[in-house]
């Protein structure tokens, strides 16, 4: 079949093109807010429309329509969704299953290990992921420590795991939920919510075989970030004061304080003056030692120096005579997720220490990059996802941060809290599920009326419904929306679909299929998968039509591949959960993620054309 690729579209398909490519670039760049980048690529949509018409059969395309997607049902649902998953989550409805599945760890781990996958997938079919992965990843730490094994060879298997069960059916994930809703919009018939639950049961159960006895052999041990005979190495300031043993003394004394086993990376004065390490340098009150040890030795340090790892702009309003309590006290490791209050911020200028009651008394970087700036202050060090922060306070401090859903508390004590409510957590999940599994109402009614019922039974207050609520989520959204409005009405997407099929017209059409599943794979690992699902589903409808087939196997080729978030720490959020609970090295996901791809890519690449008769 020959397919003529058209010439170059017009002047408005040229601009959504390059938009398309500056937002994808975009959204890669950790240094800047998704939410940010997403704002900006849509107020630029709108200002260009709005100044520069672009006209459709003379009538000019409204600006405003690059808005709707803040009204899009998907949206709608997807937020609804959300809610719900956070009334299991601070109910505890789901904790007896981490409880059996802690107590089946102890006396079958390779079952269990089995058992847990299977469980993790199942669980991310009907709720979102996320939460899954935060009520596994305290349990399944602490396992490994009793256990004595790594972490490592567990934790992201897990993780995968519930990407693959998010595949199964249309509430799976939010990419799900858009593609669905999108193609639906389109002309192409609404998928039901198993409607493509058998390939993923197919492919995955292959996919989740690798997982339980391929990806552990393959991960490399890691260094179990809460064990107490390895755990972490934090970087942390020790600030000098008068009262302070060091002060006063020389170097050389001040390490023989510690016993010469205190290793200084600097020493810092006022504000910008870095001092030589001589034996011979004495320290005075207001220096800062920079010191890259365990929590526990920096804690021993903190004590023989007389130091301190905190300072006044970081404990004020802080009780410091509960602080130096230490039999009232726990360390923690809080792990800084994409959404939370720490993303993208600092400890100062989120008033940690007020906002919590904890003290931050140590970094860990998830990565270092050349030429970053040197930790001088922790408190004003802008935290990235992954980044780790070694905090000091009561249990009851830890407990009431864990429930507020602000950040990920990594100390394998306590996981979520267990209410009389949360059976009717449970119940109204139920409800929201099988209501739209039996066709007696669409799922966003369903999940709208779930939100009601969670709020009506207390199950959740309007502080967490809010709280539940992602700001990234919702503006990659809504601008994946308009990008992809603006790719389908101008025409680019139609010109993408005629050069990939120029491209490929040579190969049969389970090839091209497989080629377009393979394209999405590669761009969701770079990109957030709902702007990959977005954005590539109009494409995949007009290729279809380009071929002449049915556009519903292709649709499930942009769902597969979108879903495929295996190879890259940040191609999904709970890819990031796991890459600090496990002390991964960003090698560690292509390690084991690219043949899990490569498994489910051929996977559905031959299950898809036998299925749908291609």
């Amino acid at each position: 079949m020959q397919v003529e690729v058209s010439t170059l579209p017009d002047p408005h398909a040229i601009f959504s093109l390059l938009v398309t490519v500056i937002a994808l670039y975009a959204f890669t760049r950790d240094n800047v807010p998704l939410e940010a980048s997403s704002l900006a690529v849509l107020l630029l949509l709108v200002a260009v429309f709005q100044l520069w018409p672009y006209y459709i059969d003379g009538e000019a395309l409204s600006a405003s329509r690059f808005l709707e997607g803040f009204g899009n049902e998907a949206l709608i649902t997807i937020c609804a969704l959300m809610i719900v998953g956070k009334g299991l989550e601070t109910t505890g409805a789901l904790q007896p299953v981490a409880a059996w599945l802690a107590r089946a760890w102890m006396t079958n781990p390779k079952i269990a290990s089995l058992i847990t996958l299977l469980a993790s997938a199942v669980l991310s079919a009907f709720v979102n992921n996320t939460p899954v992965v935060v009520m596994l990843l305290p349990m399944l730490v602490g396992v490994a420590v009793r256990t004595k094994t790594a972490p490592s060879s567990i934790l992201m298997p897990v993780g995968f795991a519930t990407l693959i069960g998010g595949m199964g059916t249309s509430i799976g994930t939010s990419t799900n939920l858009l593609v669905v809703q999108i193609a639906g919009d389109l002309g192409v018939r609404r998928f039901q919510m198993f409607d493509f639950v058998l390939p993923v049961l197919i492919v995955g159960g292959v996919g989740m075989a690798y997982l339980w006895l391929v990806a552990p052999r393959v991960l490399p041990i890691r260094k179990p970030p809460l064990s107490d005979r390895t755990p972490r190495v934090f970087d942390a300031v020790f600030h000098i004061n008068e009262d302070s043993v060091a002060c006063g003394k020389t170097f050389a004394q001040v390490l023989t304080l510690t016993n010469n086993t205190m290793r200084v990376d600097r020493i810092e004065r006022g504000e910008s003056l870095s001092v030589a390490k001589l034996p011979s340098v004495t320290i005075s009150a207001g220096d800062r030692l920079t010191v890259r040890d365990t929590p526990e030795r920096l804690k021993e340090y903190e004590q023989q120096l007389g130091a301190t790892m905190h300072s006044d702009p970081l404990s004020s309003g802080v009780d410091t005579i509960t602080i130096n309590e230490a039999e009232q006290e726990h360390l923690a490791e809080i792990v800084v997720t994409r959404g939370s209050m720490l993303h993208k911020a600092t400890l100062a200028g989120t008033r940690f220490a007020q906002r919590t009651g904890l003290m931050p008394l140590a970094l860990h970087r998830a990565r270092s990059d050349d030429g970053e700036e040197q930790l001088s202050h922790i408190g004003l060090v802008t935290l990235r996802a992954g980044d780790v922060v070694l905090v000091q306070g009561t249990q009851s401090q830890l407990d009431l941060l864990k429930r507020s859903a602000n950040a990920l508390v990594l100390d394998g004590t306590t996981n979520l809290p267990r209410t009389n409510r949360s059976h009717r957590a449970m119940g109204i999940m139920a409800f929201v599920v099988i209501a739209a599994a039996v066709g007696l109402m669409p799922i966003s009614v369903s999940a709208l009326l779930g939100v009601g019922f969670m709020l009506a039974t207390r199950c959740l207050s309007w502080r967490e419904v809010g709280a539940s609520i992602s700001a990234p989520v919702v503006m990659i959204v809504v601008t994946s929306l308009a990008l992809g409005l603006a790719l389908v009405e101008t025409g680019g997407a139609t010109y993408i679909a005629q050069g990939f099929v120029g491209i490929f017209e040579v190969l049969p059409t389970p090839l091209i299929l497989s080629a377009l599943m393979l394209v999405m794979a590669l761009l969701t690992n770079v990109v957030s998968n709902n702007a990959a699902g977005v954005i590539g589903t109009p494409i995949a409808i007009q290729v279809a039509r380009e071929l002449g087939v049915s556009p519903e196997p292709f649709i499930l080729a942009v769902i597969f591949g979108a879903n495929m978030s295996y190879a890259t720490p940040f191609g999904y959020q709970t890819n990031l959960l796991v890459l600090s609970a496990g002390g991964y090295r960003f090698a560690d996901f292509m390690r084991a993620g690219i043949p899990l791809t490569l498994i489910m890519w051929i996977g559905f690449s031959i299950v898809l054309p036998l299925l749908y008769d291609l």
